[in-house]
C-alpha cells in the first residue's frame, strides 16, 4: 500500500512536490484553502480582463523545461514561450529612458554607450555571473541545507572565494561600473531578494546572468498558464486535490504527525509537507512543543519586501510602456531605506507597471489594456483604504506624467491588493509578499529547515525555506523536499 502524503498549499513548490512524489509511487493529496491552486501565482478574470496576481517575470527557463522533461513532457506541451525583446524599459525622468535589450551582445552595446570602456568590464562581470550562476545550479541549490557537512566537498573550496560571499552586490558592481543608470540597472535584479543591494552578497550578481544572457520571457495566456500546466502535471500523476479546505491543524503524536485537521475534519497522512506559509504551518497549525522556532525567532528573522498591486483595466491604449516597465525617476536608496530600515510607507516609492496586454491580446478586451502596478514596500504595515487610495493616486500622477498620457479616466477596472490580503489568502507573516531576505546570514542552512526537528515526518518547501524566494527557487524546492521525503522513507526501510 502507497504512503500517503498530504500537502498543504498549491503555490509552486506544493505542485512541484506533489508531482514529483506522485510519480515516486506516493498517495498523494494537496490541500488548499482557496477555490483554485497557485497560490501567490493565482489569477482572476473580470469583464473581459485577466489578471495574474503575482508573479509577472518569467525567469530561468531551463527551470520549467526540466521539471516538464522529468515527466516526459516540454514546455511547448503546455503553452507558447515568447522572450521579450526588449526585455524591459526603465524610465529615470519623463521622455528619459532605456529600453534594456534581450542579448548579451546588444546589452554590451548598451553599457558602451553609458559608459565608454565598460563594455570590456562587462565581459568580466557576466562571466563571473555566469560562473556563479551556474556552480550553484550544479552544486548549491538543489541541497537540503540540513547540514554544513553538505557543502564539504573539497573540490569546492576554490570555488569559495569566487562568489564573493562576503561582499555585497552594490560594491560589487560600483567596484567596475560608475554611470549611475548602469549601476541601477544592474543592481534591479536583485530588489526582491529581499534586501538593500549593499547588505545583498554578491554571490547574486549571478541574477544579472539570468537577466541578460538567459533573458525575460513571457508564457502566452499569463503566469497562471504555468499553473496550469504543473496541475495538469499533476493530475497525470495521480495527484488529488481537496479546494476550499482550509488546514487548521497538524496532528502529531508522539512526534509523529499522522495527518491533518481540514474544516473540522481529521484527514490521515503518514507524510505531511507543507508548502504554505512555514510561519503559520510552525506557529499555528501546530501545538507549541511541536514547533521548531520561537515567537521570538521568526519575529527576528529579516523579510523581503510585501508590495502595494492595483490591478487595472483601461479601455484605450497606453503608449510609451512596455510589456515591463521600470520607473527609477525617483531616490533609490530613499526608497530602500524607508523599507528595509526605517520599516514605513516609502514617501516617493519607485514603481514596477506590467502591461501584458501589449503582448498578450487574450487578456485585456479589444482596444483595452491590462495594467499591473506594483509598490515594494516594508512588510507589517497597516494598508487601511486611505493608504490604498493615496499611492493609487501617487502612481497615476507618476505613471501619467513620465509617460506623458492620460490614464486616470480611462480606468474600468481597479482592484488593490496588499499586507491584509497576503495574510486572508495566504496566511502570509506580516503580508509578506516575497518570503525572507536573501542576505548570508539567511541562506542555506540559516534558513529555516525544511525539515522539522519536532515532528519526524513533516516537512517544509516554498519561499520561507532552502533555496529561497521567486518562482525557479519555490520550484526547486519542492523537488528538494519531494528528494528528501524519499530519502527519510528510504532510511527506514534500512534501503
Amino acid at each position: 500500500m502507497s504512503r500517503k502524503v498530504a500537502v498543504i498549499g498549491s503555490g509552486f513548490a506544493g505542485l512541484s512536490a506533489a508531482a514529483t512524489l506522485a510519480k515516486a509511487g506516493y498517495d498523494v493529496t494537496v490541500y488548499e484553502k482557496n477555490a483554485t491552486s497557485g497560490g501567490r501565482a493565482m489569477k482572476f478574470e473580470t469583464d473581459g480582463f485577466v489578471f495574474d496576481m503575482g508573479p509577472s517575470w518569467y525567469w530561468m527557463p531551463e527551470v520549467f523545461e526540466e521539471f516538464y522533461q522529468q515527466f516526459g513532457a516540454t514546455t511547448s506541451d503546455f503553452y507558447q514561450l515568447d522572450r521579450l525583446n526588449p526585455s524591459y524599459r526603465v524610465y529615470f525622468d519623463k521622455d528619459d529612458f532605456i529600453d534594456v535589450p534581450a542579448g548579451v551582445e546588444e546589452f554590451h552595446r548598451l553599457v558602451e554607450s553609458l559608459e565608454p570602456g565598460g563594455s570590456e568590464k562587462l565581459k568580466v562581470f557576466l562571466k563571473e555571473a555566469e560562473y556563479k550562476y551556474r556552480l550553484s545550479m550544479e552544486k548549491f541549490i538543489r541541497k537540503p541545507a540540513l547540514s554544513f557537512l553538505e557543502f564539504m566537498d573539497p573540490t569546492l573550496i576554490p570555488a569559495v572565494f569566487k562568489l564573493h560571499l562576503f561582499q555585497s552586490i552594490s560594491t560589487h558592481i560600483r567596484k567596475r561600473f560608475r554611470n549611475p543608470r548602469l549601476i541601477q540597472i544592474l543592481e534591479f535584479p536583485v530588489i526582491f531578494l529581499g534586501a538593500k543591494p549593499s547588505e545583498t552578497p554578491a554571490l547574486y550578481s549571478m541574477m544579472n546572468h539570468a537577466d541578460i544572457a538567459l533573458g525575460t520571457w513571457y508564457p502566452q495566456g499569463g503566469m497562471n498558464k504555468v499553473i496550469a500546466a504543473f496541475e495538469t502535471i499533476c493530475v497525470r500523476e495521480g495527484v488529488k486535490f481537496e479546494f476550499n479546505s482550509n488546514v487548521e491543524l497538524i496532528n502529531v503524536e508522539n512526534g509523529i504527525a499522522n495527518g491533518i485537521r481540514v474544516n473540522g475534519v481529521n484527514h490521515s497522512a503518514d507524510v505531511v509537507l507543507g508548502t504554505a506559509d512555514y510561519h503559520h504551518i510552525d506557529q499555528v497549525l501546530l501545538e507549541e512543543k511541536y514547533r521548531s522556532y520561537s515567537k521570538a525567532y521568526w519575529d527576528t528573522r529579516k523579510m523581503s519586501p510585501s508590495c502595494l498591486i492595483f490591478y487595472i483595466g483601461l479601455n484605450k491604449k497606453v503608449s510609451n510602456m512596455l510589456h515591463h516597465t521600470l520607473f527609477f525617476d525617483r531616490d533609490m536608496d530613499k526608497h530602500m531605506n524607508e523599507i528595509f530600515d526605517k520599516k514605513q510607507w516609502p514617501t516617493e516609492p519607485l514603481l514596477y507597471v506590467s502591461c501584458p496586454s501589449k503582448t498578450d491580446a487574450t487578456v485585456a478586451p479589444e482596444g483595452g489594456e491590462n495594467l499591473y502596478v506594483l509598490i515594494p514596500v516594508s512588510v507589517g504595515l497597516v494598508d487601511d483604504q486611505k493608504t490604498r487610495d493615496h499611492y493609487f493616486d501617487l502612481a497615476m500622477n507618476r505613471i501619467e506624467h513620465v509617460t506623458g498620457q492620460e490614464i486616470r479616466k480611462h480606468v474600468v477596472y481597479k482592484r488593490s491588493y496588499a499586507h491584509s490580503d497576503y495574510q486572508k489568502d495566504h496566511n502570509a507573516f506580516k503580508g509578506n509578499a516575497f518570503g525572507l531576505a536573501n542576505t548570508l546570514k539567511q541562506t542555506a542552512i540559516f534558513k529555516p529547515s525544511l525539515r522539522s526537528n519536532r515532528v519526524k515526518n513533516l516537512f517544509f518547501a516554498g519561499q520561507l525555506t532552502t533555496p529561497g524566494p521567486g518562482v525557479p527557487p519555490c520550484i526547486i524546492s519542492g523537488q528538494v523536499a519531494a528528494i528528501e521525503i524519499q530519502r527519510t522513507e528510504r532510511s527506514k526501510k534500512g534501503v
